[in-house]
């Protein structure tokens, strides 16, 4: 008799033959792998960089690739040649990138607990210092950080279980509760928020009000159980992309990426044949946007 594990990978198998729509052309962290990658809507890798447990990573208009890692952040062309960089301090981490409209990088740092923006030449312009529970240690400080548009910062304190809006300055506008270790949190056009809860095994979306309107439990999905729920990108046609963490023991038992519709129907997932470990963050390269601008909900 097989065991519960290997009948939830047959499950998980299964239910991936059975997605039949095309798949989309993505850049992906593969944690598990220490690289970041190109894949083709085929699943095939196009191109690939190593990077140290990174953790997001963009398409800039440029055509490069921005990527931060544990230690810094990268920007380079196709073809691998470096075009930007930025290390880290000493027993620091960074888990977020952003590119923005005037060249600059945001990141957000953990150990050094700071929001910074980094301009072309390497030299940080602005800096905004954020404040955790001393208990909590610097690779459980932060994950998901976003700049605005209209100037606030979004970041996901992973430790405090908690989203925290600021503004321009850094003033705490406000701080949302999340029902788990929070690992992005994406605001859509219409004033709502997505935020993925980690290993809470949950994903919800809330209004203005802070009211839960949608939400996505651990085993809402039959053969793809909610593990670790990091990375999401919301498309143009409602769907959202879901990133599925498959680290702590679930490597290579089910699709670690998979789009879903709102009335959670899987319409494409990423194979498991391609040996990505514990993907964490991914941007589709099917939908057109500006990243610099908003246009790319991610």
């Amino acid at each position: 008799m097989k065991s519960p594990r290997a009948l939830m990978a047959l499950l998980a198998l299964l239910a991936t033959a059975l997605s039949l729509q095309a798949g989309h052309p993505l850049l992906l962290c593969d944690s598990g792998n220490n690289r970041v990658c190109k894949v083709s809507a085929e699943g095939k890798i196009e191109w690939e960089h190593p990077a140290q447990h990174p953790q997001d990573i963009w398409l800039t208009p440029a055509g490069n690739y921005l990527f931060c890692f544990k230690t810094g952040a990268l920007e380079v062309t196709p073809d691998n040649t470096k075009v930007w960089e930025y290390v880290a301090p000493t027993n620091s981490e960074v888990h977020a990138c952003q590119p923005l409209p005037d060249g600059r990088v945001m990141l957000v740092e953990g150990g050094t607990s700071r929001i910074i923006e980094v301009d072309r030449a390497g030299k940080i312009v602005k800096e905004i210092r954020l404040t955790t529970l001393p208990k909590i240690s610097t690779h459980e400080q932060y994950r998901g950080t976003r700049k605005l548009q209209n100037g606030h910062y979004t970041v996901c304190f992973k430790g405090e279980h908690k989203v925290v809006e600021l503004n321009s300055s850094g003033l705490v506008l406000r701080e949302i509760k999340a029902p788990g270790d929070v690992h992005e949190a994406l605001t859509l056009p219409d004033g709502h928020m997505l935020i993925t809860c980690g290993d809470g095994h949950k994903v919800i979306e809330i209004d203005a009000a802070e009211k839960v309107v949608w939400e996505l439990n651990e085993n809402d999905l039959p053969g793809h159980p909610l593990r670790l729920m990091a990375g999401c990108q919301r498309l143009p046609n409602g769907n959202t992309v879901f990133v599925n963490y498959l680290g702590h023991g679930h490597n290579g038992e089910q699709p670690s990426v998979f789009e879903l519709t709102r009335d959670k129907q899987i319409v494409w997932t990423l194979s498991v044949t391609n040996n990505f470990k514990a993907v964490s963050q991914i941007q589709l390269l099917d939908i057109p946007g500006d990243t610099t601008k908003g246009e790319i909900l991610r």
